[in-house]
């Protein structure tokens, strides 16, 4: 007795069946990702482009301060040694370069280094204030009773040569003596108290003076017993 033959044609429908279906789930897949890159590149472009940042600026210095930063560099150039502070520009003299001991007399081998910082003073207009200070030991001479009055003097003195020999208008300048009360070193030591004999040229900040309420130069010369 002869068999039929099984026939296979159900199963080969289903399997391409099943086939079809994969292809246009994952074209539909396909076009949903087409339509979704264009839906955020058109998104992109409706978007305005950042503004860049504005670029950051330095705030101008004030003219006086420029002044001692410029005053500073060419007092370098002449090889001293300025110090900017926040009340302007401190040049340091010892009393060994100005004046003899227990003297107010401004020595003749000053005279170039205080004509270099003359020119400098001429080139700007901020005030000027010049401090004398001495050290702890005591001095009583014929001319001076004490180191308030040597300090004073000395001040004083500077101020008359930059005045009357370098052309230094009179009304720039104020004098102002410490006697030893504002030392820079310990006045135990010989060391010390060279570093202590000095007279401060100090060039002001007259901005910074406004801006915090600081004394002027003339107040603090009738405050420090002068």
């Amino acid at each position: 007795m002869l068999r039929k033959p099984i026939s296979r044609e159900p199963e080969l429908s289903g399997r391409w069946t099943v086939s079809y279906v994969d292809v246009l789930t994952l074209l539909l897949v396909l076009f949903m990702a087409i339509s979704a890159q264009a839906v955020r590149l058109q998104l992109s472009r409706a978007q305005p482009a950042p503004e860049p940042a504005p670029p950051v600026q330095t705030p101008a210095l004030p003219p006086a301060r420029q002044a001692l930063l410029e005053a500073q560099a060419r007092l370098e150039e002449f090889g001293l040694h300025p110090t900017l502070e926040t009340r302007g520009l401190v040049i340091s003299l010892p009393q060994a370069v100005l004046f003899p001991p227990g003297s107010d007399e401004v020595a003749a081998s000053a005279y170039p280094v205080v004509e270099q910082i003359a020119e400098v003073l001429l080139s700007i207009p901020n005030p000027v204030c010049l401090v004398g200070h001495a050290d702890a030991v005591p001095i009583h001479n014929r001319r001076f009773r004490n180191n308030w009055q040597l300090s004073a003097a000395r001040s004083l003195r500077l101020l008359e040569l930059l005045v009357n020999r370098y052309g230094v208008p009179e009304w720039r300048l104020s004098t102002a003596g410490y006697g030893s009360q504002r030392p820079r070193e310990t006045n135990e030591t010989a060391q010390g108290r060279a570093a202590n004999r000095r007279v401060e040229i100090v060039i002001l900040d007259a901005d910074e003076q406004a801006a915090t309420g600081e004394p002027a130069a003339e107040e603090l010369t009738a405050n420090s017993g002068t």
